[in-house]
């Protein structure tokens, strides 16, 4: 009888010792569930995290925060404001966007929503934190690089890669995780705000510079983003760089032919080559249909044909812009069914239209499917970023990263590639010290260095004044006057402050009086005058509401400006222009005073803006900046880009050619460049073979200088009309004085290739012109036969 009851209580004992273990077991399991398991593939945790989540939570991974100025979620003194953060976060969120904070106070804040979100939500998902990073990170104390118009007039590939790698450095090491740049937009309306942003008006060069700034973005080619790196997305899909009148946001009314050649094909060269993360949507619309629920745009070309495999996220407010302004939509409800069935992923920078979705689904208007495909590509981007093992950073980390000399050197180097000779009459640059004893430094925007649109606060900014102050040294007297003001009430850099902005008003001729007589008196007393004209970030920026416009319709130099220049020429004293701002200016009146000696474009060149303009000024080294827009004589002259096709000029205005002021391409030096004509490896090719092309390029100078060799390319007779020429390529080369080089360009099918009277994409046998220059004017040719 013991014994039975014995050997009963061992296996009771026994049972009761498994169950114990079992369940320790599954609660242990529990703790730590697939997706918190790093030894498996991203693919893997997001499948096993996306079936533990509920519609809420789906939805949440779905839509963006913003917070422009910090006030809702941080305290002054940076403290997480945890009981806001339970009200918005209590699902997790798919992304955080930008807040202008410095660097201590934008870690602690980051850092702080990371925790939040991974020990307080039920699911611990971590956020991705998106940033602008158009030429830097824009942020307070960050390396502030030449606007990206200006950047993109260096015509280098390597700058480039260099430019964007130091500011995806700075930006992963404050916490930031995906860049909503680069800007592959083609801009062809310098009436256009936002052209500053723009590389320029030519697919082929927007493309390979897009292509090098993702593989700074990224870290390389792969499409591998690691932890020093961030991911870079493409905007805006597309033809938003052409709207009509020039208005932002405004309808793209552009041919299918143009389309695919024009906008579409930097995108589709860059996400061949450099494999970026995610593309953005354009604002604009296509044939009457926005990009937003453009399905046919996002899902037959994108995906289809273009092969992306990336997230496409919207732009700011561009869903609820559906319903709201292009009233494709009745609400936000079917903005968002609209926009979700096109391919957009994700809802930035704030819910108005995703966090309909739990409604649609219970009302069978939207397949859960389609939500879950969304919420696990947002999940493997984040598993990929490492953000649930490592999703916080250190302060004196990014501090360190952000003071790094070599980034100081390197916007130095970018402002001195990018800045354009235009003018040099009678040689007057460079500048001799022991010829100008007293030097004029003139202008509104002489004394301060503007940054342009989505610019951070660097930890430092040289204006033109305090660059040559310290380049003339003790040797050289440099007088100072204003001249005249641009705007009223304008702070400085002030691209966060849009609000302000709203109060912005032009400085009138009453006001600026004083100030040009001033100048004229300065200028009398000095031998030689520096006169720094153009634009501030209020007279050319992104309009994105009432009483924040920065499109134009003139390209005259702003205010008092003109009244400015033609004072201080009849002084008699010989006048330099430097042109400090983001859009091409109509400045043919400059181009012929005899009394402007010299022109300099400096768009916006950063925080190294002054030093970089003595450097030139002075003959440290000789310019070497090409434009990639052309200036127009008026705005009535628009369009005047380079690629034009052979009848839009067959006549010319009454009273006025149709040639721009300086053409796509132009940029002179301080030595001259000799060109030989071009020679190609053989006469004829086929239509699916390859040859090269050799030019000679000779410094004839006493000085070394880097000089941009550029080809172009025209197919004489076609099945459709072709432009006169395009550019198919550019090498940047540095020669000594008396230096000759072979420049080498590979000529295949991809250069020849247009899209026929079919709409079928190669090559027509035929005769073609290939041309090799300094610019898009001054060309040698050879002939192609393509058989």
């Amino acid at each position: 009888m013991f014994n039975i009851k014995s050997k009963v209580f061992f296996k009771l004992s026994l049972c009761f010792v498994c169950i114990i273990l079992c369940s320790a077991w599954l609660h242990k399991s529990e703790e730590k569930p697939q997706y918190k398991n790093a030894s498996l593939s991203p693919e893997e945790r997001a499948a096993d995290l996306l079936s533990r989540m509920t519609i809420e939570e789906k939805t949440a991974q779905l839509i963006g925060f913003w917070d422009i100025d910090g006030t809702k979620v941080v305290t002054g003194d940076s403290t997480f404001k945890e009981t806001i953060f339970k009200e918005i976060f209590k699902n997790g969120i798919g992304e955080i966007g930008p807040m202008n904070l410095p660097i201590e106070k934008d870690v602690n804040w980051k850092n702080a929503a990371q925790k939040f979100l991974m020990t307080k939500t039920r699911l611990g998902i971590p956020a991705i934190f998106h940033d602008e990073g158009c030429h830097g990170l824009m942020k307070p104390e960050a390396t502030s690089f030449p606007m990206t118009i200006g950047l993109a007039s260096s015509w280098d590939e390597k700058l480039f890669e260099e430019v964007y790698d130091i500011t995806a450095r700075e930006m992963r090491s404050r916490g930031g995780h995906q860049a909503l740049t680069p800007i592959l937009d083609v801009g062809r309306d310098p009436r256009f705000g936002r052209i500053e942003e723009f590389y320029g008006e030519d697919p082929f060069l927007n493309s390979r510079l897009g292509a090098a700034q993702v593989r700074g973005l990224q870290g390389g080619s792969s499409g591998v983003v690691d932890k020093y790196h961030v991911l870079a997305t493409l905007k805006h899909f597309t033809a938003h760089g052409s709207p009509e009148g020039g208005l932002n946001r405004n309808s793209g009314n552009i041919s299918m032919r143009d389309l695919r050649e024009i906008h579409i094909y930097p995108f589709q060269y860059v996400i061949e080559q450099s494999k970026p993360a995610a593309v953005m949507a354009s604002y604009n619309e296509i044939d009457g249909i926005p990009s937003h629920s453009n399905a046919w745009l996002l899902q037959e070309i994108l995906r289809e044909e273009l092969g992306f495999k990336g997230l496409i996220v919207s732009d700011y407010e561009g869903i609820r812009q559906l319903h709201a302004d292009h009233k494709v939509a009745e609400g936000p409800k079917e903005a968002a069914l609209q926009a979700l069935k096109a391919g957009i992923q994700i809802e930035l920078p704030l819910p108005d239209s995703y966090n309909t979705i739990p409604e649609l689904i219970k009302e069978n208007k939207l397949d859960i499917s389609l939500i879950d495909s969304c919420v696990k590509q947002i999940l493997i981007l984040k598993f990929n970023l490492g953000l649930f093992e490592n999703p916080y950073v250190n302060a004196s980390n990014a501090i360190a990263e952000a003071k790094k000399g070599e980034s100081q050197t390197l916007a130095l180097k970018a402002a001195q590639k990018s800045i354009v000779l235009l003018k040099n009459n009678e040689n007057v640059l460079p500048l001799t010290i022991n010829k100008y004893k007293k030097i004029a430094v003139i202008g509104p925007n002489a004394d301060f260095a503007y940054l342009g649109g989505y610019s951070g606060t660097p930890f430092y900014n040289v204006s033109i004044l305090d660059g040559i102050k310290k380049r003339a040294g003790n040797n050289v007297e440099v007088l100072y006057a204003k001249g005249c003001e641009i705007t009223q009430n304008h702070k400085k850099n002030s691209f966060y402050n849009w609000k302000h902005a709203l109060d912005i008003k032009l400085s009138t001729p009453e006001q600026n009086k004083p100030l040009i007589d001033e100048a004229i008196k300065v200028a009398s007393a000095a031998d030689i005058v520096v006169l720094v004209v153009g634009d501030n970030e209020t007279t050319c920026r992104e309009a994105w509401m009432k009483g924040h416009e920065g499109d134009r319709s003139s390209l005259d130099l702003i205010g008092s400006q003109n009244e400015l220049i033609n004072s201080i020429v009849a002084t008699g004293k010989p006048v330099i222009i430097y042109l400090m701002g983001g859009r091409p200016l109509a400045i043919g009146n400059l181009k012929d005073n005899e009394g402007v000696k010299a022109i300099l474009e400096g768009w916006y060149m950063g925080q190294e803006t002054g030093n970089a303009a003595a450097s030139i000024l002075f003959g440290d080294i000789a310019p070497s900046g090409k434009l990639t827009v052309s200036l127009p004589k008026s705005a009535g002259h628009i369009p005047a880009y380079y690629s034009r096709k052979s009848m839009s000029r067959a006549f010319d205005y009454a009273f006025s050619d149709n040639e721009p002021v300086y053409a796509f391409g132009h940029g002179l030096s301080y030595v001259t460049f000799q060109y030989s004509s071009p020679r190609l490896s053989q006469p004829t090719m086929s239509i699916s073979g390859s040859l090269t092309l050799n030019v000679d390029v000779t410094n004839t100078g006493n000085m070394q200088a880097e000089e941009v060799v550029q080809l172009y390319i025209r197919d004489q007779v076609a099945s459709v009309t072709r432009p006169v020429k395009e550019l198919k390529g550019f090498k940047r080369v540095t020669l000594n004085p008396g230096e000759t080089k072979t420049v080498s360009f590979n000529i295949d099918p991809s250069l020849l290739s247009f899209y026929d009277i079919n709409m079928l994409y190669g090559v027509e046998p035929g005769k073609f012109t290939l041309m090799t220059g300094g610019n898009s004017t001054d060309l040698k040719s050879v002939e192609l036969m393509v058989r």
